[in-house]
């Protein structure tokens, strides 16, 4: 096997379990706040969903883009103690920060709560959530490093199973026990402290966290730098529609922006399990001068993001009444109008791929905060003119146009400076012919049929076998697909009839057995 399709057999094989843990943990987020969403009124659950958009600008700005960072340069060294100088000024950097921004968000939190929140329980729950701002970065950078060891298996134990369900249990608890809003914060409190002890002893496994070391730290920051601003503009690009929303409108409407919103962000599921190994992987081949590979790769696994991610997306955009009702509740299907707005948009990030990473693999980090801001000054641009008159319906339509606009920036510079891009012929064969074929169909059969639990795992299915097949006929395969479904009947055991023949041959099959041979 060539080097090129071994690390897409890696990507692609770490991405299967990160697939798995992500799907989990996208459950869990969502089962959080279906949970909050059910126990409490949509005005509370509006309330702690502005209370959770301030701690995840907060976290963002204490991280200082350091987890990136991190994951970034550890592979780069071979010595532990360049690898343990690595995570030490990560949690150099991130300890100050914490501790300032967490400081300021406590002591304010009378003024906080006065401008966006309705209830007088508001202030002890933005205090609970500041308080938990060192422990969730300090778990965080404990996890990019052992994102940078491309350990996949204890990352997904930490992020995608007990952070979140720790979570989801001790809401639910606190709110039976009549805590409101409050128990959110202390949820989020609880469960960061115990998962940095746990993440602490994973990577301790992986690497001596005490002995001598080697520090980094202006290394770590200068390249980091860049991605301050622009993980602070992208959080902002993700909650400025909630902040917004609480300061001009109500509560209420907030959460029903808040109902359709998580449910648009789980078509994210797949393009996040590639990312986790994406950008050691690519930082690598970055190093040794490998574009074409980088190009390949990103293509290639781009392309069957969508592909896997396509079926979802089609029900939230078909049905978006179903969806809200079977998850949230009667309650919330006014939020069914704003469903396909919020699903487009992040459909669309789908299919630009994990082009932030591809940036920060070859370095060109300053770009990533220039597309972000451009798209922050979008978003806040179309907030302001919309949602004081049209609500959460103007928020959705921000929410779109900006993620369309940072896409557009960030997947231009990579084009036009670096020869990368997400689209082969054959994706852009599947990218046309899945929407423009099934979306029609599912629109005409929507009249008479509906989801519910019983119905919904089956119609993804029936919407994904048929995607295969339409890729298939179109000419949407490549040589390099092979390494997809090789990794599929591995696991399986399964003989995957008749795709092979939809494939074209590999020029470099020869090339690559005589040098197999050779060596």
């Amino acid at each position: 096997m060539s080097d090129q399709k071994r690390e897409l057999s890696a990507l692609l094989s770490s991405a299967a379990l990160v697939m798995v843990g992500g799907i989990v943990s996208t459950a869990a987020n969502l089962g959080e706040r279906i949970v909050i969403g059910r126990l409490l009124s949509p005005d509370a659950y509006g309330e702690v969903s502005v209370g959770l958009a301030l701690l995840m600008f907060a976290l963002t700005v204490a991280l200082a883009g350091c987890p990136q960072g991190v994951s970034r340069y550890i592979p780069r060294y071979k010595a532990v103690e360049d690898r343990r100088g690595v995570w030490l000024s990560g949690v150099m950097i991130t300890a100050g920060l914490s501790a300032l921004f967490g400081g300021a968000m406590f002591v304010f939190a009378d003024a906080i709560a006065t401008q966006l929140f309705e209830t007088n329980e508001a202030v002890s729950f933005v205090r609970l959530l500041a308080i938990a701002i060192p422990f969730t970065a300090s778990f965080r950078i404990a996890v990019a490093a052992i994102r940078g060891y491309e350990n996949t298996i204890y990352r997904t134990v930490i992020q995608n199973f007990l952070d979140p369900f720790l979570r989801i249990a001790l809401i639910a608890l606190l709110i039976v026990a009549g805590m409101g809003i409050v128990a959110a914060g202390a949820a989020y409190l609880l469960a960061a402290a115990l998962t940095l002890v746990v993440s602490l002893v994973f990577l301790q496994r992986l690497m001596p966290l005490r002995g001598k070391y080697r520090t980094h730290v202006r290394e770590l920051f200068t390249f980091s730098l860049p991605l301050v601003v622009s993980s602070v503009i992208g959080v902002l690009l993700i909650q400025t529609d909630t902040l917004m929303l609480g300061y001009f409108r109500s509560s209420y409407e907030v959460g029903l922006y808040n109902a359709a919103y998580p449910l648009a962000t789980g078509l994210t599921v797949a393009l996040s399990a590639f990312g986790f190994l994406y950008l050691p992987i690519a930082s690598r081949l970055d190093a040794d001068g490998e574009h074409d590979a980088i190009d390949d790769i990103y293509a290639t696994s781009t392309k069957w993001v969508y592909v896997v991610t396509f079926p979802l997306f089609l029900l939230l955009v078909v049905f978006p009444q179903d969806m809200i009702s079977l998850f949230f509740g009667a309650s919330y299907t006014d939020a069914a109008s704003v469903l396909p707005i919020l699903a487009a948009g992040f459909f669309l990030s789908v299919a630009a791929g994990r082009d932030r990473e591809t940036l920060s693999a070859v370095g060109a980090t300053t770009w990533i905060a220039i597309g972000n801001v451009v798209g922050l000054v979008v978003n806040v641009g179309i907030n302001l003119a919309l949602i004081p008159r049209y609500g959460f319906m103007g928020a959705g339509i921000a929410s779109v146009t900006s993620l369309v606009t940072v896409h557009v920036v960030i997947c231009g510079i990579l084009a036009f400076k670096y020869g990368i891009t997400p689209f082969s012929p054959e994706a852009l064969r599947s990218y046309v012919a899945l929407p423009l074929i099934l979306l029609p169909i599912a629109a005409a059969l929507s009249s008479w049929a509906t989801l519910s639990l019983l119905t919904l795992l089956p119609a993804l299915i029936v919407v994904g076998l048929t995607s295969l097949v339409i890729v298939g006929l179109v000419g949407g395969l490549e040589p390099d697909d092979a390494v997809v479904i090789d990794l599929l009947e591995d696991n399986t055991g399964v003989t995957i009839p008749y795709v092979r023949r939809w494939m074209p041959e590999d020029d470099s099959n020869g090339e690559n057995v005589d040098s197999l041979s050779a060596d």
